[in-house]
């Protein structure tokens, strides 16, 4: 059974502690765990039957579009790489092999290589929206599972697997990632009012440098499979400082937790050459010498937005400061709603 007009979406998230345990192979021999926060920035996906014999695939905020006569499977090569991908696994998997003629269309919120989990929030939200428009039932593990699953295995994007679990699940969580990508997703229980604080205090910025995570993240893991010292305490430190950083909301220690995300900071610049830059390291210095509790780049690093925590009424000052690197600083606000969808009648 497939409805005419499905859309789905799926949140952003702000990684805070642990981000990169949560890649091979690292997470299969110490185990990961990372805090993250979904954000109410998002990736959108809208899938429609068609009544002729094509498949057209449009990433509407890249402006590029591909379309073909509907074949199973459709070649995995660029562009569009990732719908081809879900469009490839549901039809292989839930079709019987048949293509179904349809137009996807995906957007998200932000620039791509933001190091918001943007991707993978697509994949994600392409996933919920294929599992509508097909009335299938998956709950938000299967459909993490699933998304991981076509991006990192079938696709062989590099990268781990917190982004499709934040997109999946929303909310402020502790994800703790295993061997064969077994993964379980703990909300955290921070009172309603330490929340708004945190959301209060924090600032965005988009430095306008999008970066490819995938090359930072396999200089990453060539370091750890060499058991080179240096990167393997990085992502040690990187885990126990994911634990603190709980501790600290669950105690409501604001300022405490904008430390331990400096910490950590200094900890993730273990991790591969390219994770910083003159550029990032000039505007985290002046955002240091402002007086924010402490800060961090989102995701992988190279590029893509920056985050701060800083005292909310000097959030405005913080904000012109930032401006003057060039790029856009803005608030956000999180988000306890995961992947959804709904038909279009």
């Amino acid at each position: 059974m497939s409805h005419e007009l499905v859309r789905a979406r799926a949140p952003l998230r702000l990684g805070f502690g642990g981000g990169g345990t949560d890649v091979s192979p690292y997470c299969d021999e110490y185990g990961g765990v990372v805090l993250n926060a979904a954000i109410d920035l998002f990736a959108h996906v809208s899938v429609q039957k068609r009544d002729d014999d094509q498949v057209l695939l449009v990433a509407a905020d890249r402006d590029q579009s591909w379309q073909a006569p509907a074949n199973a499977p459709l070649p995995t090569d660029e562009p569009l790489r990732l719908l081809k991908g879900v469009y490839n696994r549901f039809m292989a998997d839930y079709a019987g092999g048949v293509a179904i003629p349809l137009t996807m269309v995906s957007y998200a919120d932000c620039p791509p290589g933001s190091g918001l989990g943007s991707s993978s929030a697509l994949v994600v939200a392409m996933v919920e929206a294929m599992r509508r428009f097909m009335g299938l039932e998956m709950d938000a593990h299967a459909i993490a599972r699933l998304a991981f699953d076509i991006e990192r295995r079938e696709l062989g994007l590099a990268g781990g697997a917190q982004d499709h679990y934040a997109a999946a699940f929303g909310g402020l969580n502790m994800m703790h990632f295993m061997a064969d990508c077994r993964a379980s997703v703990e909300p955290v229980a921070s009172a309603d009012h330490v929340m708004k604080e945190l959301e209060a205090s924090l600032v965005l910025y988009f430095t306008g440098v999008s970066r490819e995570s995938a090359a930072i993240i396999d200089e990453q893991r060539a370091n750890m499979k060499s058991h080179s010292t240096r990167p393997l305490e990085g992502l040690h430190a990187l885990k126990a400082g994911a634990f603190e950083m709980r501790d600290a909301l669950l105690a409501g220690d604001v300022p405490g937790f904008g430390a331990l995300l400096d910490a950590g900071w200094s900890s993730k610049k273990k991790l591969a050459h390219n994770i910083s830059s003159s550029d990032i390291d000039k505007v985290y210095d002046a955002a240091k010498a402002f007086g924010v509790f402490g800060g961090k780049v989102s995701g992988a690093g190279g590029g893509g937005f920056m985050m701060f925590l800083v005292d909310p009424t000097q959030r405005e000052g913080l904000k012109r400061l930032l401006s003057t690197f060039g790029g856009t600083a803005q608030a956000a606000r999180f988000t306890n709603v995961g992947a959804e969808s709904w038909i279009v009648r």
